[in-house]
């Protein structure tokens, strides 16, 4: 507990707009809040007077201390609340209960020959380039690329255009009939850009000029008695109904717009979204939000929007709710400077708009109903996992479990990966991963030791600074992925750095599945069918995947960069000997200058190099 006078503090807190931020006695984030004046609104927490709701005086009862950050304007404060929020979780904040991040379609309109691309993570180039989207899952967005690749044939490559290489040959998408090959020049830029709008236009929703075409070449191809090419355009006619059948027809006229219904019971609400672009709906999706009883409608529905939109790329001009959301006009300003052109929520009261409204609202409520017995169903194992594991180990508590793993192959750029589950669910943002630096070799137990050394000594720096990180919370119960030499580093450690958590190793039998915990110097055998046995082996699966595709990323890059690399005069064929005569680049660092020069195809200069570079 850090020395903090709420009293004195309240007197120091600016004018000025910005994020404050809530923590308990433990340290922990409880709540985040924006503010256009900081001292009003913070002191407005602690006056008696103030007419608070439950849900409020709760929180407030809780807080310790509070920390702020002065930013600019208000937008830019509401900016900053949304991603601290989705950090941090906080306890009494309203919070979208799946974070997730659309797939869009994107082409590169600032190149003199655009790409069609898969985006993942939007750039701010949205003024450049053109965005579509966003799709429900990324198989929907590939398909739809694939599409215009086979008709319009846009290049996918990174290639630089025009590229200088006279020896340059185009890549297999060529030779499959998906590209024109403009690295080569076998397209005119002009018509290249011809087949870019044409591709723009299908994205629009304008595919019946395109539909029309295809028909036509596949009755000219079946009448020529060429079957195979007439086959192809079926095809690709097959691939367009298939997508024209998901884009309902909504309206009439073309316009983007988002469709918002809500559905609430007590503490959860589901938020179901249509996504309406070019007067075509191409996706819908739901959301749960977890909230307070006490918290209106309009409070949850004004969170949601600005949560889900704040790092959206794209944002239609309008979006239309069921209600008005409280403070609607802060939203459309935060929204339309966002985008640069004005953003409006409406709320249709009759006629089409305001059935579709309806539609997306019973949608949700659908949605919640479905899901609310998935939910208690996985509710009831985890739970029922949680208090055998609980009997089985006679610990109280395991709200938080930590699992460690470490991968390489003949001691090469080795990985210790870190998972972590919260009241039995996975909490991926506070995973982490360990490239192992101190190291030589194939040691697991010397690489646990380091990961848990640095795991822990970033705890003492936090705690130290009054940081807080994921690395802040300590766990319940560390979970190791081996036995009781695994289990012997992790109690090592742990007595080095005074503490007293309880450890205990995922052991595997001879076919590599889960046996049994390893714990308190004993192996503990748990019954195959039980819930906590399919609990521990779901850890076990999930931090081995975890930290072997760390080490696949990781050697995937050393392969491509390797130190040999930044020897002067070392070459790939260079590389390759010493690579056949010493394996490791350990046991090149070990070598002598004659042991080098003594190897076939190493001259004494580059031993000499290779040497001194090391030394």
């Amino acid at each position: 507990m850090i020395d903090f006078s709420i009293e004195d503090e309240l007197k120091k807190l600016p004018t000025n707009p910005g994020v404050y931020i809530m923590h308990n006695t433990q340290g922990e984030i409880i709540y985040i809040g924006k503010a256009k004046n900081l001292k009003n609104r913070v002191k407005s927490y602690f006056r008696a007077s103030t007419n608070h709701s439950i849900k409020t005086k709760h929180m407030v009862s809780h807080i310790a201390w509070f920390e702020y950050i002065i930013t600019d304007n208000e937008n830019e404060a509401l900016t900053l609340e949304c991603n601290l929020i989705k950090e941090h979780h906080p306890k009494y904040n309203i919070m979208l209960m799946d974070d997730k991040e659309y797939p869009y379609i994107k082409i590169t309109t600032s190149e003199d020959y655009p790409r069609i691309v898969l985006s993942r993570k939007i750039e701010n180039d949205y003024t450049k380039n053109k965005y579509y989207g966003p799709y429900v899952s990324n198989h929907s967005v590939k398909e739809v690329i694939n599409l215009l690749k086979k008709i319009y044939h846009i290049r996918d490559c990174n290639k630089k255009i025009p590229f200088t290489n006279p020896n340059d040959r185009p890549c297999l998408n060529c030779d499959m009939g998906i590209c024109d090959a403009p690295c080569i020049n076998s397209i005119s830029k002009e018509d290249y850009n011809k087949n870019v709008h044409d591709a723009k236009n299908f994205l629009n929703g304008n595919d019946e000029e395109i539909i029309k075409y295809l028909k036509q070449l596949m009755k000219e191809k079946s009448d020529n008695l060429e079957y195979e090419e007439a086959n192809k355009y079926k095809e690709i006619l097959d691939s367009i109904s298939k997508i024209s059948v998901r884009q309902k027809i909504s309206h009439t006229d073309n316009k983007d717009r988002d469709i918002i219904g809500f559905y609430r019971k007590d503490a959860t609400s589901v938020i179901e979204i249509f996504f309406i672009r070019a007067g075509k709906m191409i996706g819908q999706d739901h959301l749960f939000i977890k909230t307070h009883k006490d918290e209106t409608n309009e409070k949850i529905l004004h969170d949601f929007l600005i949560q889900f939109y704040c790092n959206s790329p794209f944002i239609s001009p309008q979006i239309y709710t069921p209600f008005v959301p409280e403070n609607i006009e802060e939203i459309n300003d935060f929204l339309s400077s966002k985008m640069k052109y004005r953003v409006e929520i409406n709320i249709p009261i009759k006629g089409e708009k305001n059935k579709f409204v309806q539609m997306a609202s019973d949608n949700a409520k659908m949605v919640y109903e479905r899901d609310r017995e998935h939910a208690i169903r996985e509710k009831n194992k985890i739970d029922k996992a949680m208090n055998e594991l609980k009997e089985l180990l006679s610990i109280d508590s395991l709200s938080r479990i930590e699992a460690y793993d470490i991968s390489n192959i003949a001691g090469e750029y080795s990985v210790g990966g870190m998972v972590v589950y919260e009241n039995g669910k996975k909490k991926v943002s506070d995973y982490r991963k360990f490239n192992i630096k101190t190291v030589v070799g194939p040691n697991d137990y010397d690489s646990l030791k380091e990961v848990l050394q640095r795991r822990f000594n970033r705890l003492n720096i936090e705690r130290e600074n009054k940081m807080l990180t994921s690395f802040s919370y300590l766990p319940d119960i560390i979970m190791m992925d081996g036995g009781k030499g695994q289990v012997n580093v992790a109690l090592e450690v742990l007595d080095e750095y005074g503490l007293n958590i309880d450890v205990c190793g995922l052991v595997k039998d001879d076919n590599h599945r889960t046996r049994g915990i390893c714990y308190n110097n004993r192996e503990i055998a748990i019954d195959r069918h039980s819930e906590a046995f399919n609990f521990i082996t779901n850890i076990q699966d999930e931090v081995h995947r975890f930290t072997i595709e760390t080490h696949r990323r990781r050697r995937s890059k050393g392969e491509v960069h390797s130190i040999l690399d930044d020897i002067k005069g070392v070459g790939p064929v260079t590389r390759k000997i010493l690579r056949a005569n010493y394996v490791t680049i350990e046991n090149i660092k070990k070598a002598s200058i004659d042991e080098l020069a003594n190897i076939k195809g190493i001259s004494r200069l580059q031993a000499n190099r290779i040497y001194e570079f090391f030394h």
